[in-house]
């Protein structure tokens, strides 16, 4: 099969995206290597040169929907008007990105649960997750630091709530497509995760730290 010669990141780039259209229409079991590189136009050579195996490729799959979603929540986040709104600003940006590609969610959700049935495969689930709440701690951090603000629990927490709400709203859209219920779960997660924040303490001067 002949093909344009790619560099060894757009091969990669090009078979993740092949992954995620073939798993979106037949499921994580669906997506053999086969069928993978036959959605990329590419020989089977080419996916082993671009990965040492399946298993790489849906772990670096999971990095890049989470990237994605991770930059469309930050690049949406009005940090000038106070961390409510800027909690509300990053749901909506994340929002925004599922409805204009719900397939990578379905994929999301898919292969975490074949994850799950997968013994040899089970720290995929896992590892999906801590990503999540990675990105979003990264979010909270920055909304707080701009915003004045600090968390009244430990920030692993609030993000583990946030993860919880995003999931259950995305899950729920996915089903009715009510984009109009969705924004009201935003706008009570914004409500009820303000409430974890409180005006930051003044750290001490090094003179009133000697004093």
């Amino acid at each position: 099969m002949s093909m344009p010669r790619m560099s060894s990141v757009d091969r990669r780039l090009a078979l993740v995206h092949a992954a995620l259209r073939v798993i979106a229409a037949q499921g994580v079991s669906g997506a053999t290597t086969r069928a993978i590189v036959a959605e990329a136009r590419m020989s089977l050579a080419s996916f082993h040169y671009a990965f040492t195996s399946r298993d790489e490729m849906m772990r670096e799959l999971i990095v890049f929907v989470v990237e994605n979603e991770t930059s469309a929540a930050f690049a949406s986040v009005d940090f000038g008007q106070g961390i409510r709104h800027a909690l509300r600003d990053g749901l909506q940006g994340y929002f925004d990105n599922v409805v204009a590609d719900p397939g990578h969610e379905q994929v999301m959700f898919e292969l975490m649960q074949y994850a799950l049935r997968t013994p040899e495969l089970e720290d995929l689930a896992s590892e999906q997750y801590v990503r999540y709440r990675f990105a979003v701690v990264q979010l909270l951090a920055a909304a707080a630091e701009r915003t004045g603000c600090e968390w009244r629990i430990p920030i692993d927490d609030v993000a583990r709530h946030v993860v919880t709400f995003t999931d259950g709203m995305t899950l729920a859209w996915l089903a009715d497509r009510d984009s109009a219920a969705a924004a009201r779960v935003m706008d009570f997660a914004a409500d009820s995760l303000a409430q974890l924040a409180q005006p930051a303490t003044a750290s001490p001067s090094p003179k009133e730290s000697a004093s």
